[in-house]
């Protein structure tokens, strides 16, 4: 029997590599498309009186490595002016022969990289070949990966970031100028910050609408990440009627996307404005953009099969090299 490998954060970001990482969350969402993932929505319980949370997310990656595992995570919104971050726990990883657990992972790290990641896959699937102009809408946790997913797939010359935290704002742009050589500017609202920009990510926390349609170039390609409850989003209704919008998963969008439920219950768009997953767009059953001037959107939410797939990838590497600290966890009879 195998030992459980612990993973720790610095293993993690050695072992998954922002270009890996995208190639595997396409092959992970194609098999969400394909149906061979078992993906139940997850379950999230409220702390009293509190905005804090507990969240399970399993999941079943049924392709040609067959795999099961679950993140189990804190979610405290508040740890933003703190020295912790809002998402703690930890990724699980079992075979799928005799259910063993084969590895346990930090997921504050998993999370970043790969919710980067698959704004990277989706900024390679619908943003334009030469998009060079990059909006940044936050400056926290994720403002460092999306900076180097999208840099991935699009040739970056400038990037323009907006934050409620002016600090941070400052903060980034000079830790992003100076690893990578880049004009980065610090805007003072968000209409400038995105105006003339070909890819717009954004990543706050905010639950009301920061962006607005009025304020899109034709063009423009942009990730949704920040919101992830049904109450809450960053965009406003005519930035999404104005879009081609496309999803992770439906089945999560249509339980916890406020960006897309919203504007539906508003009236503004109808049960038909999603196109596609981006497993759909992968395997070429959708189509994303149609023609130059085309505004495209990706709703991101999160899925637990991203965790997994990352987490094998990290397992796959890990046993190669000898990373992580082998544990013994018990699971075998004797």
């Amino acid at each position: 029997m195998q030992p459980t490998i612990l993973f720790s954060d610095r293993d993690v970001r050695a072992l998954l590599p922002m270009r890996e990482c995208i190639d595997v969350m396409r092959g992970a969402l194609r098999a969400v498309a394909a149906g061979t993932a078992i993906l139940p929505l997850r379950t999230v319980i409220r702390l009293p009186d509190s905005p804090n949370a507990f969240a399970t997310m399993p999941a079943v990656l049924g392709d040609d490595r067959p795999v099961l595992g679950a993140k189990i995570i804190t979610v405290f919104p508040g740890n933003d002016s703190t020295p912790y971050d809002a998402h703690i726990g930890v990724v699980l990883l079992f075979d799928s022969t005799h259910g063993s657990l084969l590895a346990i992972a930090d997921a504050s790290s998993i999370t970043a990289i790969r919710t980067s990641a698959v704004s990277g896959l989706a900024t390679s699937l619908l943003a334009r070949d030469d998009a060079s102009e990059l909006a940044i809408l936050g400056a926290g946790v994720l403002a460092m990966p999306h900076l180097e997913a999208v840099r991935c797939v699009r040739p970056i010359r400038r990037v323009r970031v907006w934050s409620r935290s002016g600090t941070r704002a400052t903060a980034f742009a000079e830790r992003a100028h100076r690893e990578t050589g880049l004009d980065v500017v610090t805007c003072a609202g968000v209409e400038e910050a995105v105006h003339g920009a070909d890819v717009v990510c954004t990543i706050t926390a905010s639950r009301t609408p920061v962006l607005e349609g009025r304020w899109l170039s034709p063009g423009v390609h942009i990730n949704a990440v920040g919101a992830s409850l049904a109450s809450a989003r960053e965009l406003d209704s005519a930035a999404v009627a104005a879009a081609r919008l496309f999803v992770d998963r439906r089945e999560s969008a249509l339980a916890e996307a406020g960006d897309y439920l919203i504007p539906l219950a508003e009236g503004a768009i109808g049960a038909a404005h999603i196109l596609g997953e981006l497993g759909e767009l992968v395997s070429g059953s959708v189509t994303g953009r149609t023609q130059r001037d085309d505004i495209t959107l990706f709703k991101s939410l999160g899925l637990a099969v991203e965790d997994v797939a990352a987490l094998r990838h990290i397992h796959d590497k890990g046993r190669a090299s000898g990373a992580g600290v082998p544990v013994s966890l018990g699971g075998l009879r004797t």
